[in-house]
């Protein structure tokens, strides 16, 4: 795998013009829309690596980022419902060019509470409020109402999906910058390819898990399972990762036996302390996920060092026994 990250950080460009300053929200994003600038310039990113994008508050310096942005890149409101208002406060000069509203790919529902979880008993809210949005101008980015409430936001984690993302970022950089549309176009073409490699090798990788029974930390992992032939039994959380509730880990505990469950996840969402809770007494292994390049490096490589990792920690902890 040496090679595909070596060909996440080494593709081609050539540093002309001023290029537009460019904003995204999470470090997967980031990775993506640095591999498409390439030498042209580093985009910057709100959230670290690893940061939660479901509850976060922005910093002073990210706050100058954004009032000094061309171009906002990020995948949408249903993702972050706290950074619509600071984008249309802050920015409101730049752009938005939301992911969730590129065509050309398949958007998966949200799994409701009755595939997954039991999350009918109390919860913590977490803070994720509904907000109500008006419709803005946002240049070229797409004008619709942010109403993604029925699909699950976490798509980057198909690297096919991020294939149509990294052409849409390529175009839209163009129309910003069309003198350099040219290294857009070229630097989004290297970058499909080693997309499209990555995802031949983790299929393989991960070919002989699909029976496997887990329970995932939250529902935050259906577009990689999806893409890959997993399907989890249940999840500690739903979508937005809130704090479960005490009827909910007892029934995954109930639920651990009667399905044959050999992993149980956790994520720095969630935590491990409710995997190790819902194992206790049982032959189930646990190990951490990750989706949102926790402890990685910010940069073109990240996006393709995060799935390589995820899938060996799917492997790690569903292969059998050693």
């Amino acid at each position: 795998m040496i090679r595909l990250l070596a060909a996440f950080s080494l593709l081609p460009s050539v540093a002309l013009a001023e290029v537009p300053r460019v904003v995204t929200d999470i470090a997967p994003i980031h990775s993506l829309t640095a591999q498409v600038m390439g030498d042209l310039g580093q985009p910057d990113v709100l959230l670290p690596p690893g940061a939660d994008p479901h509850d976060y508050a922005l910093r002073p310096s990210d706050a100058e980022r954004l009032s000094t942005a061309d171009l906002v890149i990020w995948v949408g409101e249903s993702l972050t419902p706290w950074l619509e208002e600071p984008i249309e406060t802050l920015a409101p000069q730049a752009p938005r060019f939301e992911l969730l509203e590129v065509e050309g790919w398949e958007k998966l529902e949200a799994r409701g509470k009755e595939d997954h979880g039991h999350e009918d008993d109390g919860h913590d809210d977490h803070g994720h409020d509904d907000h109500g949005h008006d419709d803005h101008d946002h240049g070229h980015a797409h004008e619709h109402a942010h109403d993604h409430g029925d699909y699950d936001p976490h798509a980057w984690l198909d690297p096919v999906v991020a294939q149509t993302w990294v052409s849409a970022i390529a175009g839209e950089l163009s129309a910003l910058d069309p003198d350099n549309a040219p290294i857009y176009a070229a630097n989004a073409k290297a970058t499909i390819a080693a997309l499209a490699a990555l995802e031949t090798d983790l299929t393989a990788q991960l070919a002989d898990l699909s029976e496997r029974a887990y329970i995932l930390p939250h529902d935050g992992y259906q577009y990689f399972e999806a893409r890959f032939g997993l399907t989890a039994q249940a999840a500690i959380s739903g979508i937005d990762a809130r704090t479960p509730g005490p009827a909910q880990i007892a029934a995954l505990r109930e639920e651990m036996a009667a399905q044959n469950v050999v992993c149980v996840f956790s994520d720095a969402e969630i935590g491990d302390r409710w995997a190790t809770v819902i194992i206790e007494g049982t032959s189930a292994k646990t190990a951490e996920i990750d989706g949102v390049g926790a402890g990685l490096a910010a940069g073109p490589a990240l996006y393709g060092q995060m799935l390589e990792r995820l899938a060996a920690q799917f492997a790690g902890c569903l292969g059998p026994n050693t």
